[in-house]
């Protein structure tokens, strides 16, 4: 047995906040029953409803998966474009969705999961979950330039936050460069438009890490279910901190 607004976080109904203010408010029946009353156990043979819709319990699944180019970080596109959930090819039967997204042409770690309540928490700022990317760039970035990712730049009229910068090899010849990027901040195009800020647009990014996850042993294109420790860790990391 469950508490009611843990059981809707997982399934991805709201936050664990936002399922106590639907609770408290009257949007919620338990077997046909408003319950108002916080606190309140369910188990999987008990019937949900939020505003009359049904919501589905499932065992909690965790997925790392590589993901290739060409492949959109949603679970359906209506341009008819292939998707992560695609390339699970039937192998799972629970409904999971992507913690947040890789670009269209980005490559590499993608958590997906029915677990929403760490999803969402997994996505939001204040944990400060480190993801590092592998970017080739045109062009060779001077010290400068890393120094300035390093502190920050102006994307989108705010200051993105401090990150970790590394150039890990250059080419004279084509004046392309390979540069790693740490950051916690996740806002659309993020590393794309911090390294356009420094004059060195992205022709090919890849993300390798997620917190201490990696993609070892993954293929590009593959997924592997993470171990329970892995889970354990992961939501250490985002219960540790208060806010």
């Amino acid at each position: 047995m469950e508490r009611l607004q843990k059981v809707m976080a997982h399934a991805g109904v709201a936050s664990r906040r936002g399922a106590e203010a639907l609770i408290t408010s009257g949007h919620v029946k338990v077997n046909g029953e408003v319950v108002k009353t916080l606190g309140v156990k369910v188990g999987v043979h008990d019937r949900i409803l939020v505003d009359e819709t049904p919501i589905q319990q499932e065992m909690p699944i965790y997925l790392l998966l590589n993901k290739p180019r060409q492949v959109v970080s949603t679970v359906t596109d209506d341009k008819h474009r292939k998707t992560v959930i695609d390339l699970l090819d039937g192998a799972v039967s629970e409904r999971v969705y992507p913690v947040g997204r890789l670009d269209y042409d980005t490559t590499g770690l993608l958590l997906l999961t029915n677990d929403g309540e760490l999803a969402n928490r997994l996505t939001h700022p204040r944990y400060e979950v480190e993801k590092t990317y592998v970017a080739k760039v045109q062009g060779i970035p001077t010290n400068e330039q890393l120094k300035q990712l390093r502190v920050g730049v102006l994307v989108d009229g705010h200051k993105s936050a401090p990150a970790k910068a590394k150039l890990l090899s250059t080419n004279d010849d084509r004046k392309t460069a390979i540069v790693s990027l740490t950051i916690h901040e996740g806002k659309n195009h993020q590393v794309k438009k911090m390294f356009q800020a420094v004059g060195h647009p992205v022709m090919k990014l890849k993300r390798e890490t997620y917190a201490f996850l990696t993609l070892d042993g993954v293929s590009a294109g593959d997924f592997r279910q993470l171990n329970p420790e892995e889970v354990k860790q992961l939501k250490r990391m985002v219960t540790d901190k208060k806010g």
